[in-house]
């Protein structure tokens, strides 16, 4: 009996003991996944995750997952502030079928970071990139393309379910999607698009579909597509475009589609579109923007819009 409690006080104590040793697979500040490693191992520099779905569980809020070597890292769903970081690497994501990334922060301070990677649909992706939530995310040197699944179906669906909320795209690519980009939400989100090309996809390359937000874009290409280039198409949404080529698209350059929308021009080319601008709604240039070649070059009356 005695050997027996002796033996319960050890084990007793050891417990203790793991109870205090910090847990192997709690998260860290820094994962790693890599095109050879394993969502079992705990997404360390020598122990590499598979996927980013896998290594995001072990990666802590605010943290980084960062890509060793070229590899398709599958989708992924983010719902905390966190990076992904593919500096240096071939990184992609291959999302037949499904979307490439669903951004749904729940509070307006978060942050996400989506960095060099590419996002390709197979011609069957849902969206590249889904923003739902509230917070910012930005994205810089990501190339997203073949998403098609359908006529709804876009490169980057910013769709937001609550008031507020930040998106920036710096140096994003998107072609051969049945839509470029999608501006809508709750309203009071803002985005800022900076050397962006949107370019041969089947529809729209700039959307809006409701909500009270705003949207700049600045020094970007937005060509070729079988819609409209920039469409403002509910009476609330406000879009500034400056120093940008809008040409050769199939629809209208720059179309205040609706009344009560209204978008702002300043120092543009707007070239060889069926429509150069249409202004159902406000149309305002700084009277620098260069419209000719389009079909028809103007629909409607431009207003005046004094830079300060």
């Amino acid at each position: 009996m005695k050997y027996l409690r002796i033996v319960l006080s050890i084990v007793a104590v050891a417990l203790v003991a793991l109870a205090l040793v910090p847990d192997a697979q709690a998260q860290a500040t820094r994962t790693w996944v890599s095109g050879v490693g394993d969502d079992v191992n705990p997404c360390s520099r020598t122990a590499p995750c598979k996927t980013f779905a896998g290594a995001i569980s072990k990666t802590a809020a605010h943290g980084e997952i960062s890509v060793l070597d070229p590899g398709g890292f599958g989708a992924v769903t983010i719902g905390k502030s966190i990076t992904i970081n593919g500096d240096g690497t071939l990184a992609g994501i291959l999302a037949a079928g499904v979307n490439g990334i669903i951004v749904n922060l729940p509070a307006t301070t978060d942050k996400v970071n989506i960095r060099s990677i590419t996002i390709n649909g197979a011609g069957t992706g849902f969206n590249g990139i889904r923003h739902i939530g509230v917070g910012t995310l930005t994205v810089e040197h990501v190339a997203i393309y073949g998403f098609l699944q359908n006529s709804s179906s876009r490169g980057i669906d910013i769709t937001t379910l609550a008031a507020g909320g930040e998106t920036v795209l710096n140096d994003v690519t998107i072609n051969d999607c049945a839509n470029g980009i999608r501006f809508a939400g709750a309203g009071g989100h803002t985005a800022t698009f900076n050397n962006v090309r949107i370019v041969d996809n089947t529809s729209h390359a700039v959307d809006s579909a409701a909500g009270s937000n705003f949207l700049l874009i600045r020094g970007s290409t937005i060509t070729n597509n079988g819609g409209d280039g920039v469409r403002a198409s509910i009476g609330t949404t406000t879009f500034m475009v400056e120093d940008s080529s809008v040409s050769f698209n199939n629809g209208t350059g720059i179309n205040a589609s609706i009344a009560g929308s209204k978008i702002r021009i300043a120092n543009n080319n707007i070239n060889v579109n069926n429509v150069g601008v249409n202004a159902v709604g406000s149309v305002e240039s700084t009277g620098n923007n260069r419209i000719a070649g389009n079909s028809t070059n103007v629909s409607g009356a431009l207003g005046t819009y004094n830079q300060q």
